[in-house]
């Protein structure tokens, strides 16, 4: 092995395209390699999507889906496996079937489920993800949103987020990250706080709110940045912490930033340097 240039580990992405480049596999993509691991991916669904939103999609045939993960697994070592938008009960189905098979080694879940711009990325009832992925989840990740459509019932406080963290981890998961992005108020205003329940501890992770419109991806890369770190064997809470740190400096670096007319994706790459550009 080159002492140099090590060789990285490897991560895998399950999840849709975004043709606009800031969410999605992506925005995965650009994140495992920001954190110098080798990302492979699965595909799951076409997007055509921009900054503006999401104007058509089409899911990827489950037979395909298939093939892709037997082809990753069957000759990659992965260290870590992160789920985006499966686009069906049908697909989830497919992913959590391996999960039990334990070819999905940790299983990084972001139950997408509505877009950002509130379009529907979820054909399918929102339990079957605590149902089929939860027990084999190492983290969990939802947003407000999609906490609230997994629970069934609003959450709008950082103890509601705190009492959904717990009632989520029932079902399985080792870690559940709350995102707080959504949460309104005057602590929300100048703070973006997660709750994190990890191994039967509580946890509120918070960092200053950015001032930016460019926040397209910010959940597809905070999962995937975990995956990243778990990838990189660091400690669980540690892997999770880092990587709401990242996804801050993310969001600072690309903050004036006009990729497109709408929310534009975050920067991926702030840390990194090449000494060939």
């Amino acid at each position: 092995m080159n002492r140099n240039h090590p060789q990285p580990p490897v991560a895998l992405t399950i999840a849709g395209s975004d043709s606009g480049g800031g969410a999605g596999l992506q925005a995965d993509l650009h994140t495992f390699a920001a954190h110098g691991v080798h990302g492979t991916s699965v595909v799951t669904a076409i997007t055509a999507q921009n900054t503006r939103g999401v104007t058509a999609a089409r899911a990827v045939g489950a037979d395909l889906v298939r093939a892709q993960l037997d082809a990753v697994l069957g000759d990659f070592a992965v260290a870590a496996v992160k789920t985006g938008m499966l686009g069906s009960g049908e697909l989830l189905a497919v992913v959590a079937e391996y999960g039990r098979d334990d070819r999905l080694p940790n299983l990084v879940v972001d139950p997408v489920m509505v877009a950002t711009t509130g379009d529907t990325l979820f054909e399918g009832d929102p339990t079957a993800y605590l149902r089929g992925l939860g027990p084999l989840a190492t983290v969990l990740t939802p947003n407000l949103i999609e906490a609230q459509l997994l629970l069934g019932r609003a959450i709008a406080s950082v103890e509601e987020m705190r009492e959904a963290a717990r009632a989520l981890a029932t079902f399985g998961p080792r870690a559940v990250l709350v995102k707080g992005g959504h949460l309104g108020g005057p602590t929300a205003e100048k703070a973006a706080i997660d709750v994190l329940w990890c191994d039967g501890q509580m946890l509120d992770l918070a960092a200053p709110r950015v001032a930016t419109r460019n926040d397209h991806g910010t959940g597809c890369t905070l999962a995937s940045a975990i995956a990243a770190r778990i990838a990189l064997e660091h400690p669980l809470t540690q892997a999770i912490a880092g990587a709401k740190a990242y996804v801050t400096e993310a969001l600072k670096a690309g903050a004036a930033w006009r990729l497109g007319t709408g929310p534009g994706p975050v920067h991926h790459h702030h840390g990194r340097k090449s000494t060939a550009l």
